[in-house]
């Protein structure tokens, strides 16, 4: 079945309905296909735990948050910043407030609602979405091919927009299963690899068991690499029964997994207690101990808790658990060997994806006249923080803003 020529939409997450709400509204009949039976998956699930849309810090800090990639993002946030998120939300209804962190939430803290009114305004706008409809590639003579209950549908679409996210949590439809068809084009694809994600340590089976789950609060990470890059900060995360993860190793997971790709593996420092001066711990740790153990000690000198004290006892041999100095120095410089980073399909987002030379200024493939990209398939990553969210939606308008200039100039 062949459907007449139309404006597609590949993709429903945030920046494929994006690009399909701009381009209906300059007028456009737009058709948004999505391989799930429902659109915005990823995003409602996201928003479980509260719906971080954006981040209020100023915009030279925010857009420094893309690493590498800033100088191609950048302009897409200037095009739709933060304060354009927020209104474009009050827009539909939903009123944002800014947490004590400075990041951005919906009043209601839910995504449902959010998405529930930008539905009802798509379908207002005549946005037709079709579901269970998987983009398999180009026919020979250009078409856009898809799989779908009814069997193979080709549609002859005046331009498009694809917007097929990453590979992170590919059971809500991010699958990559895009990238060897842009391959086959010609295009240029950075691997897909992950971001935002936790990391394998050779815990010991007891320190898996005991606490697996557990998070550990206040603590500062700092890592260095081979280029000189640094990273330290306070904050939490937790240990899993293969590694840790969590907002604090989410932070420095690009600077970990480039360094983990680059030597096979990475060395982060805890500073276990960041309140307590080295000398004061020292102190501590040497004060005559008695008969004692060393955990009830540590619990009594410097309230050590139990994870903490199995941490020394993950890293620390015997005769260095008899050595103040040297337990004084691990609890203020833990170090702990990252093997990996957990799988892809475990991420919160993906790095890597479609190169930015392989697009024009309007994020047009330059091996594919009238085919847009936006979202997660770029070549970029950010922290969590409402970063991804934001550049998403920003992609997506920049990118349907060029399929109406291009579409201009072919009349």
């Amino acid at each position: 079945m062949t459907l007449p020529s139309t404006l597609a939409v590949i993709g429903g997450g945030p920046a494929g309905l994006m690009a399909a709400e701009r381009l209906a509204a300059a007028g456009h009949t737009v058709d948004l296909y999505d391989a799930m039976p429902s659109v915005g998956r990823k995003f409602l699930l996201a928003g479980r735990g509260g719906l971080n849309l954006t981040h209020s810090e100023p915009f030279d800090a925010f857009a420094g948050r893309y690493g590498e990639r800033r100088a191609q993002i950048e302009p897409m946030l200037r095009r739709f910043d933060a304060d354009a998120l927020r209104a474009w939300a009050q827009g539909l209804g939903i009123d944002t407030f800014v947490g004590t962190s400075g990041r951005v939430f919906p009043r209601e803290m839910k995504a449902a609602p959010l998405l529930r009114a930008w539905l009802h305004r798509l379908r207002a706008s005549g946005v037709r979405l079709h579901m269970r409809h998987r983009w398999t590639g180009w026919t020979d003579d250009g078409q856009l091919r898809f799989e779908s209950p009814q069997g193979e549908v080709r549609v002859a679409a005046a331009a498009t927009v694809l917007a097929c996210g990453g590979a992170s949590w590919p059971r809500l439809g991010s699958d990559g299963a895009w990238v060897p068809l842009f391959k086959a084009r010609g295009c240029h694809v950075a691997p897909l690899v992950p971001a935002n994600c936790g990391f394998d340590v050779d815990w010991t089976p007891f320190f898996a068991e005991r606490f697996a789950g557990q998070p550990l609060k206040s603590v500062v990470l700092a890592v260095q690499d081979r280029a000189g890059r640094h990273f330290r900060r306070k904050g939490e995360f937790v240990v899993t029964a293969t590694g840790v993860e969590g907002s604090l190793v989410y932070a420095v997971s690009a600077l970990l997994r480039d360094e983990i790709a680059a030597r096979g593996e990475a060395v982060l420092h805890l500073d276990l207690l960041p309140d307590w001066t080295p000398e004061r711990v020292l102190a501590a740790v040497a004060h005559p101990r008695g008969s004692r153990s060393l955990g009830s000690h540590l619990k009594s000198r410097l309230n050590l808790d139990a994870i903490r004290s199995a941490l020394l006892h993950e890293v620390l041999d015997k005769a260095a658990l008899q050595d103040p100095a040297r337990v004084a120095a691990a609890l203020k410089a833990l170090p702990l060997r990252l093997l990996r980073p957990r799988p892809i399909a475990e991420a919160i987002s993906t790095a890597g994806g479609v190169r930015f030379d392989s697009l024009d200024g309007h994020l047009m493939l330059r091996e594919a006249p009238g085919v847009f990209c936006a979202g997660e398939m770029l070549d970029w990553e950010a922290p969590t923080g409402g970063y991804l969210l934001n550049a998403s939606m920003a992609s997506g308008l920049v990118a349907a803003e060029g399929v109406i200039g291009w579409l201009q100039q072919q009349r």
